[in-house]
């Protein structure tokens, strides 16, 4: 369904958010004086895969923290498959940026993919052969099963975006949060990374990925969320993603010839 502002000149389209993986509303967080996302709505569509864009400082990775509760809005709330945030909880998975993470902690690259298997493992930690298991077969599933005893600050960029994702694996969620998860990775790994979120797409499940890669967006995705600290667009890539939405998302920031190089694309 495809959901535009009003002021741009296009007519709403209002989703429905009962029972949605995720819903927000009314979503407000501000760093200072100056509001980071201002009063954003946001319906994500159950089993899509939806990319969140937008230029730098627009507040994606703000209002995906926001929407997890990492930040606190000044106002707004969130509802995850109908319910309470807080309720909810053991259905989501998040990867953060690469960046925010410290990787000279010293610990190996099995460890960090059993970190998803908490919730399993209780308040005594007990590891048995079934979590061993379970890790080895998601560190497989992104191809990282033969670095399972190196350490993770000894492995490359994308090498550690592969793990933190097999961390996200083993929580065998229902909806999964990626933060820029192709940024500064290699070919090899962005196409391991987009298989993997095809095939959870494919087992039913929900994953909303902050992406800045404008051309791989058609490619990727069947929805797209437009943000410029305000919501620009929301809808199926086909509607939602086109020459106005992005000029009304990116503005000056967007090369005319790079738009339009996105809508003969889309045809």
């Amino acid at each position: 369904m495809l959901d535009l502002v009003s002021d741009r000149g296009v007519t709403v389209e209002e989703p429905q958010p009962e029972n949605s993986p995720l819903a927000v509303r009314g979503l407000t967080v501000s760093y200072g004086q100056k509001p980071a996302v201002f009063s954003v709505d946001m319906t994500v569509q159950l089993g899509a895969l939806t990319a969140i864009i937008g230029p730098n400082g627009a507040g994606k990775s703000t209002l995906l923290k926001a929407a997890l509760g990492i930040v606190k809005p000044l106002s707004g709330h969130v509802t995850v498959f109908g319910q309470a945030l807080e309720d909810q909880r053991a259905r989501i998975a998040y990867v953060p940026q690469r960046a925010s993470v410290d990787w000279d902690f010293p610990t190996r690259v099995i460890d960090v993919v059993l970190m998803g298997l908490s919730r399993q493992l209780g308040l005594l930690g007990r590891i048995r052969a079934r979590h061993m298991a379970r890790a080895m077969d998601c560190l497989n599933r992104v191809g990282m099963r033969d670095f399972s005893d190196r350490q993770i600050g000894q492995l490359s960029g994308g090498q550690q975006q592969r793990v933190f994702l097999a961390r996200a694996l083993a929580q065998d969620a229902d909806l999964y949060l990626l933060d820029e998860p192709f940024a500064g990775v290699d070919a090899a790994t962005e196409k391991a990374i987009i298989g993997v979120l095809k095939s959870l797409k494919q087992a039913g499940k929900t994953v909303v990925v902050v992406h800045h890669d404008l051309a791989t967006v058609t490619d990727y995705f069947d929805n797209v969320f437009l943000i410029n600290t305000r919501k620009v667009a929301e809808g199926p890539v086909a509607q939602a993603f086109n020459a106005e939405t992005l000029q009304a998302t990116y503005g000056g920031r967007l090369a005319t010839a790079q738009i339009d190089q996105i809508s003969r694309a889309l045809g």
